[in-house]
């Protein structure tokens, strides 16, 4: 990336970061451009809920805009539409009314777009390695460009057709409840939605559910994200991994809790729902996936899942009129979803500085890569730890707040939580559990035991700035990990903003302490490194034994071993896989070639085996076929005759018409 465009984004983060700890600080302000819009003008109103969600995006798209500075050549169109991107993230949470939310938030979806495609001409750069699980991976050559082109494309499609769906279901939820309501600004919303009646209510939310999961990455509405993750330039795939997924989330707080003024039960438990299949469903795919960047990809999926869980909990206790409840479960959705964006940013650019490095994304041609990147390996080990959710990893204090509301919640009396939250309980034990078996797969296999190809044998380390821009991240994961109670008072007034009345204890902090019986994160902190010291001292201790480095031919396996003989990501997978075989539906196939000569001898046996997403093919798939032979029987409208098309034009203009007297 250009100096230039590094140093003007880098500008945005900072500022929306400056900006988002005024407002978490108990600022709020509001300005009108009356003239920069037309009907409806452009209207930003900034409180501590827009200021959390500004102070995160501004802080990920500043450390983004450090690693981008040394990630290596871009396209002309990356370097002046990432800023432009960043800047669009931090304002959307600023928004004050429907016409100036609905700008901001097509721009987000044209700029990612664009981001996403951007690279598409340029198939031999740094990171656009081979199809992945596949032995070709390696190959840089023609073909793998052609494949790369085309995979590109497919993305851009994808996440264009699914945006601009959830864009239509926005629009007509914004404008439905801004004509009901008589007026645009948030202030006119927020006063006329107790006028409004449950039906009405009710489907204003359904619509904006759907297009805030989109954007989330809920599935089934998830089908765009591990595309478009994948495909996309590194440094972009970490912004949108880190901050544009967090705004699905801002738009179900923002306008489920605080504008329409919490609403009725179900609307949380189909969110809740939601969430723990998106939750499930995701880290399986995750344990599935070979290809580095596509992994963290459905691991995105799943903690957006999870922080749904916390806000459709939080949305629950509020409609049984629990209120401190209420706030102390989104206090740990929200704690969760800033974790989330710190290790999952991290975690995104260090995949980015081993693809720059090795050219490829399968973990089955990588290894080795600790003795060639040890501190790229660091830093991934610093993101897995948070991904994993377990201490000293800054992911724990979130899972764990959120584990104690749900258990917390099942005082509160009524069949609905009853059966819900001890089943939330469970999809979280149960993610945690898978999560920590993706990242050691993640993290085993790619950076430890021996290369498996010549481009993991000859990486060498990243660049300073990528270093510095990980470094960051990494320091924001440490911080967050040892003193999670910091962020107590700010998420208490982000919670009373969104309606929910403070958390519990006067912080979510202080809830946290409590919980843990009285042991702090950092103590927790202090005694695992300490434990880890004392192992590392002890196996180095042991590995001083006098050992035989010459082997025979009749060994007993005392021979060093290969690359052969370690896990891949595919075998690592493989008893997950017989687990969840109904889940998954692996598919696989044998071919059989024989020779010329005699059909009983065999010339090539071919084995493929895939696990294939299952919701896309058991849902989108129908769909795009039904959509493609509708299509195919239109191309016989399509004679070339004036005067049929003459008649159709006619047609559709009586029964306009018809409509309208019908309705008047």
């Amino acid at each position: 990336m250009s100096a230039a465009g590094g140093a003007l984004t880098a500008g945005v983060g900072a500022a929306g970061l400056t900006a988002g700890v005024a407002a978490l600080g108990g600022g709020h302000w509001t300005a009108e451009l009356p003239w920069l819009l037309p009907l409806g003008g452009v209207r930003l109103e900034v409180d501590a809920l827009s200021g959390l969600f500004m102070a995160v995006a501004g802080a990920v798209v500043l450390a983004v805009a450090v690693y981008a500075a040394g990630y290596g050549r871009a396209s002309r169109t990356t370097n002046w539409v990432l800023p432009g991107f960043g800047a669009v993230l931090v304002l959307v949470p600023a928004a004050g009314s429907v016409s100036t939310f609905l700008l901001l938030w097509e721009l987000m979806a044209i700029g990612s777009l664009v981001l996403v495609l951007g690279e598409h001409r340029w198939g031999h750069l740094p990171g656009h390695g081979g199809p992945p699980c596949s032995s070709k991976a390696e190959n840089l050559g023609e073909e793998s460009r052609r494949w790369r082109r085309r995979a590109v494309r497919e993305a851009g499609v994808w996440y264009a057709v699914l945006t601009q769906l959830g864009f239509v279901a926005l629009l007509a939820g914004l404008a439905l409840f801004a004509a009901l309501a008589g007026g645009q600004t948030f202030p006119e919303l927020r006063a006329a939605s107790g006028q409004l009646g449950p039906t009405w209510r009710g489907t204003v939310f359904a619509l904006l559910a759907v297009a805030f999961t989109s954007k989330a990455g809920i599935a089934p509405l998830h089908a765009w994200l591990p595309r478009a993750y994948t495909e996309s330039p590194d440094p972009v795939s970490a912004l949108m991994s880190a901050t544009m997924v967090n705004l699905g989330v801002y738009g179900i707080i923002r306008f489920g809790l605080d504008l329409l003024g919490g609403g009725s039960p179900w609307w949380w438990l189909v969110l809740m729902g939601a969430g723990g299949v998106s939750a499930v469903y995701g880290i399986l795919q995750a344990a599935m996936a070979c290809d580095l960047k596509r992994l963290l990809a459905y691991s995105s999926s799943e903690n957006m899942g999870l922080v749904l869980i916390g806000v459709g909990a939080g949305g629950l206790f509020a409609a049984d009129g629990d209120r401190r409840l209420a706030g102390f479960a989104l206090a740990a959705a929200l704690l969760h979803l800033v974790n989330h964006s710190a290790f999952k940013g991290l975690l995104f650019c260090a995949a980015g500085s081993v693809v720059r490095a090795t050219g490829v994304r399968d973990l089955d041609l990588l290894g080795g890569l600790r003795a060639r990147m040890p501190v790229t390996a660091a830093l991934f080990a610093v993101g897995a730890l948070g991904a994993v959710a377990l201490p000293p990893g800054n992911g724990f204090a979130g899972e764990w707040l959120l584990l104690q509301s749900l258990i917390h919640g099942l005082a509160v009396p009524g069949m609905a939580t009853a059966v819900v939250l001890p089943l939330a309980v469970a999809v979280i034990a149960l993610s945690a559990g898978l999560s920590a078996a993706v990242f050691v797969k993640a993290f085993g296999v790619g950076f430890f035991a021996r290369p498996r190809g010549e481009a993991a044998a000859g990486a060498r380390e990243s660049p300073p700035a990528m270093l510095a821009g990980m470094g960051l991240l990494a320091l924001a994961c440490t911080g967050l990990a040892l003193f999670p109670g910091e962020l107590g008072p700010a998420l208490d007034r982000v919670v009373a903003i969104a309606g929910a009345g403070p958390a519990v204890g006067g912080g979510a902090g202080v809830r946290l302490r409590t919980v843990s019986g009285g042991l702090a994160p950092l103590w927790i902190a202090l005694a695992l490194t300490l434990a880890a010291l004392g192992t590392a001292a002890l196996v180095r201790l042991v590995a001083r034994r006098p050992r035989r480095t010459g082997a025979k031919l009749w060994d007993c396996g005392g021979g060093a071993p290969t690359a052969r003989m370690a896990y891949t990501a595919t075998s690592f997978a493989e008893p997950l896989q017989r687990v969840f075989q109904h889940v998954l539906a692996p598919e696989q196939d044998v071919s059989v070639t024989p020779v010329r000569e005699s059909a009983y001898l065999e010339e090539r046996v071919r084995f493929r085996h895939r696990v294939p997403d299952r919701i896309e093919h058991r849902l989108y798939r129908p769909v795009l076929a039904a959509l493609s032979a509708a299509g195919q029987s239109a191309r016989r409208l399509a004679t070339g005759s004036i005067h049929l098309y003459l008649g159709y034009g006619f047609f559709g203009l009586v029964s306009l018409l018809l409509v309208l007297a019908v309705g008047w």
